[in-house]
């Protein structure tokens, strides 16, 4: 199994369905029994960076959801 470089952090540039596919290679990896524990450790480590960055584009669309909803009601 090739070892894959989760050590990066996620692109701006990538799409909210982009990163949560990634997150989705991440858990895979994760149990793959043929992960070693290091492996494991660093993809889950990748993995949380990457939940934060999603839950910061959550966040982002939510407020602007909120404005345009002041918006519409002004």
């Amino acid at each position: 199994m090739a070892k894959e470089n989760t050590n990066t952090k996620p692109e701006e540039s990538a799409s909210f369905e982009e990163q949560f596919q990634k997150l989705e290679e991440y858990v895979e990896k994760m149990e793959d029994p043929d992960t070693t524990l290091g492996e494991s450790f660093e993809t889950y480590k990748a993995g949380i960076k990457l939940v934060q960055s999603l839950n910061g584009m959550i966040d982002r669309m939510e407020k602007e959801v909120e404005v345009l909803s002041q918006d519409e009601e002004a």
